[in-house]
């Protein structure tokens, strides 16, 4: 549980730094502002269209008798656009740091300088392109991890009690562990840390990571509140990676703008 703690206040320090930066602040969010609206686009389709692509998948129960008929389909609907949210809150962030790739990571970069003792900051030494495609690929197999996960969840909502309690549980500790990954990504890959190692540092960490993550995931379930605590999230994972890799760092409340 020491971990767990570690983690939120990471995430808590994130947040404190954005607060002393607000030029970083204001530079930080207008990624994830695109990235809602794009979201909230989808989102409102699947309320507004989700009856009609209900009945299309649903079209085998049309002999049904009433009332099971409605019954069915309106919980079909309901867990349908569920399952859009949940796949909205995994790939929220993915998306995020796809569109906001250069402001993230000059944010990043940032963050580093500031609580470097030498201030200085690790950098990639890739060009811009080659920054962008690494991102995109490793965006996409998390994406298709997180994917299956929701399929995974979706499926298991159906099932009777544990539906209804455990499942929304394991969901957000799962996305909380995608969060993290897709957070500290940005300060990992200046470090020249692969997808595979990247992944292998936060499974040795579970509930740090878990620390940070969960409290994040639960915010994040409202996009609007997302995009705000973005440029904070991206801080404070700057600051976990150099926790997991064991970098020297000096108090990042008290660390120079």
């Amino acid at each position: 549980m020491r971990d767990f703690g570690a983690g939120l206040r990471y995430l808590l320090a994130g947040q404190r730094w954005m607060s002393r930066h607000p030029r970083q602040y204001a530079f930080g969010v207008l990624p994830g502002l695109i990235t809602l609206v794009l979201y909230v686009g989808a989102v409102l389709a699947m309320v507004v269209w989700g009856g009609e692509l209900t009945d299309s998948l649903t079209a085998f129960a049309d002999g049904w008798p009433s009332p099971w008929l409605g019954l069915f389909r309106g919980l079909f609907t309901v867990a349908l656009i569920a399952l859009v949210v949940l796949v909205a809150v995994l790939t929220f962030t993915a998306a995020a740091l796809l569109v906001g790739q250069p402001f993230y990571d000059a944010l990043s970069e940032r963050v580093d300088r500031s609580v470097s003792p030498d201030g200085t900051a690790p950098e990639s030494g890739l060009s811009l392109p080659r920054e962008l495609w690494i991102a995109i690929r490793d965006g996409i197999r998390i994406l298709i991890r997180a994917l299956l996960w929701a399929l995974l969840l979706f499926v298991l909502g159906f099932v009777p009690v544990v539906g209804q309690t455990v499942v929304p549980v394991i969901a957000i500790f799962v996305t909380g562990f995608f969060l993290v990954q897709e957070l500290t990504s940005v300060a990992l890959q200046r470090r020249g840390v692969q997808l595979r190692d990247q992944l292998a540092l936060l499974r040795s960490r579970r509930m740090l990571a878990w620390g940070f993550g969960v409290p994040l995931a639960v915010a994040f379930l409202i996009p609007v509140v997302a995009v705000f605590l973005m440029p904070g999230a991206i801080a404070g994972a700057t600051l976990l990676s150099r926790n997991l890799l064991r970098e020297p760092t000096v108090d990042a409340v008290t660390a120079r703008p």
